[in-house]
């Protein structure tokens, strides 16, 4: 973020934390379209608040009843006793915008609006509506839960408009659900339970018509009671307030754990760049709100394993994981597991490995992970020293340790999880430690009892799901570290003619796609070299640019109609002389009428033919969900057909190009392979830390940008961009 942008989201931040504090402490509630007829969301809303004990007037409202659950229903809201505060609505959705006018006229602050028909429905009429209530929304200033919801829970004022009947626990918790689902949301606040973890607040959003999922996170990040932020996401509204969101709640210590479905509603206008068609959600999502500060995660099982590790243990240092066990199974499946996941196991050193025999002795595994077996189980202290041994080892800065929680009193065993708690309490150990289950498994009352007197320690479930839940903690303190890296840091990128003529062409629509030779221009602006190209309008011409730039050349068309010139036969290479040229300029004029009639055909791109060196593919893409991010990969056709693709944030410096690069096989290919000469690495770094900075500056600007390829000539060479696009966002 820059300073300014830091700025308007502070001040953002504290107006969503104001909504949020009148939605979920209000002074009175009103419910609207209070029914007793079969089993109404009105009613079960109102037996909730009283069965929780909602402290302050519950007011029934329905114009057409005196009566209702044997209190009285006030028939407008004129009559109530008070002004309104909070309106529970659940009217036809033809009524809603006009009873918020209404209430809000006479003095409520907030609403929330079961009612559903709005822009999760199809047809004109539902955005008709859906625009009425948007529009009613801003006019209004209330602050709006939903529509479409099941209500909300907030444990410290008494709170219950939820529907769901089953009992909840109604008690203060460091977590914070917010879920565009209600089943959802319900299922892992119950898991938390389970877990002996307390939620102290489950709000269910809906459509985000009003209040976001950025807005709750903003007011949970400065809730000081509150330590994990758990979003269950199907969309997200404005990427750039989530996105600050995220950044507040990671500056205030606070992860923001997200299950977020991989569909997206709206299509991808990048789709006819290689680098938007391969960019999913998941990865733009990974790519940028990781490096925000959200922790992204498969399944609502590993929501619950990342909270867990989250709210028990220190943050882990490095990324070297070790593991202590028991059994050779378990072993087995943890190195497999962390294999599957991309956990570095690291090998413990030679003087680590001197002492842990000798503690051991005999009958151990002595590697990473320690298979400690019969000499731990039968000493506490062999235990316990070896974790100290462990830990102490440079390349290890988390470790798992083979447990899972008691479930009834009377084990042995019990008294090793309260030493290593106490190790973690007194500051003997400053690393995380976390016990691991074989499997997954109940709690029971006493294991609840027994997790609250230990809570220094994480017990995760599963080798899977344990290494999963590792790898989200670390991939969240490596981001929090390249933020803190590129804090402002990065020179901006300088708009020179070209870049402001591309932001004039973006705002006014004038156009969407540069042709190559404005695409390069736009480039080599940017900081991404390119090799000297000339624009011919017709064949003498373009045999005069050969001449000058010396044979052999490349002959490409230049249309901004024409994305991929490939396809339309718009690429001839290696053209070694002017009758050859002019050959090639007849076959390409002729392949492209023919593959696109009516095509805009300003000429043709003559440039050098490169021979050698390593083809690779860069860009940037636009995601609609949480805006520009970077991509790497392998070049020319292997692009698409391996997908060996990776994504970065934007403004990613020196040491995240490396990183992206060594992700992939071409960074392999890079390297030199199977006795290949090593190519120019240097030279690509540079060219991804330009398109961050055009990621970072431009990106009200871009919707794709495809490099494709890039070549990687022999180290100290350089390399060049041979093939460009430019797509631009029109406003």
């Amino acid at each position: 973020m820059t300073e300014e942008t830091s700025k308007k989201a502070l001040e953002r931040a504290a107006v969503a934390r104001e909504k949020v504090s009148a939605l979920l402490a209000p002074r009175n509630i009103v419910i609207a379209g209070a029914s007793d007829k079969g089993h109404s969301w009105s009613r079960s809303a109102f037996r909730n608040l009283k069965r929780y004990g909602f402290p302050n007037p519950v007011y029934p409202f329905n114009p057409g009843r005196d009566e209702v659950w044997g209190e009285k229903c006030y028939r407008d809201l004129a009559s109530l006793p008070e002004k309104p505060d909070h309106l529970v609505v659940v009217v036809p959705a033809p009524h809603v915008a006009p009873l918020l006018v209404e209430a809000a006229a006479r003095g409520a602050r907030s609403a929330t609006i079961f009612t559903a028909g709005f822009d999760e429905a199809e047809g004109e009429a539902a955005e008709k509506l859906t625009r009425e209530l948007r529009e009613t929304i801003v006019k209004t200033g209330l602050a709006v839960s939903g529509p479409n919801c099941l209500g909300n829970l907030a444990a410290p004022s008494k709170l219950m408009t939820m529907t769901d009947g089953r009992a909840h626990d109604m008690l203060p918790g460091p977590v914070a659900i917010v879920a565009q689902s209600g089943g959802v949301g319900t299922a892992i606040k119950r898991t938390l339970n389970d877990r002996g973890l307390r939620a102290g607040y489950l709000l269910t959003i809906g459509n985000q018509a009003g209040l976001t999922a950025a807005d709750y996170i903003c007011y949970f990040a400065a809730e000081p009671d509150i330590k994990v932020i758990v979003c269950y996401l199907e969309a997200i509204h404005s990427g750039a307030d989530f996105l600050d969101a995220c950044r507040i709640a990671r500056a205030a210590g606070k992860p923001v754990v997200v299950m977020k479905l991989g569909g997206s509603r709206e299509g991808r206008a990048a789709a006819m760049a290689h680098t938007g068609a391969l960019a999913g959600t998941f990865e733009a999502f990974d790519a940028a709100a990781g490096a925000a500060g959200a922790v992204r995660v498969r399944t609502l099982d590993d929501a619950i394993e990342a909270t867990e590790f989250f709210l028990h243990a220190p943050l882990p240092r490095g990324r070297g994981v070790g593991a202590l066990t028991f059994s050779g199974g378990l072993r087995g499946l943890l190195i497999d597991a962390a294999a599957a996941n991309d956990v570095t196991l690291p090998p413990l050193a030679e003087d680590t490995k001197q002492k842990l025999r000798k503690i051991l002795g005999v009958g151990t595994i002595i590697g990473n992970p320690l298979d400690a077996g019969f000499a731990a189980l039968s000493s506490q202290e062999n235990y316990i020293e070896a974790i100290r041994v462990t830990l102490a080892d440079p390349a290890i800065d988390v470790l798992l340790l083979q447990e899972e929680i008691l479930r009834e009193a009377g084990h042995s065993k019990e008294s090793n999880l309260a030493r290593v708690n106490a190790m973690v309490a007194s500051g003997e150990v400053t690393k995380p430690l976390a016990f691991c289950s074989m499997i997954s498994y109940h709690f029971t009352d006493y294991s609840r009892d027994l997790r609250a007197r230990l809570p220094n320690t994480p017990f995760l479930q599963e080798p899977d799901k344990s290494m999963r839940a590792l790898r989200s903690v670390i991939d969240y303190v490596a981001a929090r570290d390249f933020a803190a890296r590129v804090a402002g840091k990065g020179a901006p990128v300088a708009e020179t003619d070209v870049l402001r003529r591309a932001r004039a062409m973006a705002k006014t629509g004038e156009s969407t796609t540069l042709d190559e030779a404005a695409s390069k221009a736009f480039l080599r602006d940017c900081g991404v070299p390119a090799p000297r190209e000339i624009v011919a309008a017709n064949v003498n011409e373009a045999v005069a640019a050969a001449a000058s730039i010396g044979y052999p050349v490349v002959l490409k068309i230049v249309s901004a109609d024409i994305a991929h010139k490939s396809d339309a036969g718009g690429v001839r290479l290696d053209i070694g002389g002017p009758e050859d040229l002019r050959r090639a300029h007849a076959e390409i004029m002729a392949s492209v009428t023919a593959f696109k009639p009516g095509a805009r055909i300003e000429g043709v791109l003559v440039a050098p033919f490169v021979r050698g060196g390593l083809e690779l593919a860069m860009g940037v893409t636009h995601d609609p969900d949480v805006g520009c991010v970077v991509m790497f990969g392998s070049g020319g056709v292997w692009l698409e057909l391996m997908k060996d693709a990776t994504f970065g944030p934007p403004g990613i410096d020196e040491q995240a190009a490396n990183e992206m690069i060594d992700r992939t096989r071409a960074g392999k290919l890079l390297a030199g392979y199977r006795g290949a000469g090593a190519h120019d690495r240097q030279c690509v770094v540079d060219a991804l830390v330009a398109l961050g900075r055009v990621a970072r500056d431009f990106g009200d600007v871009i919707e794709a940008i495809d490099i494709n390829p890039f070549v990687a000539l022999e180290a100290g060479r350089g390399g060049f961009a041979l093939d460009g696009l430019v797509i631009l966002r029109k406003h």
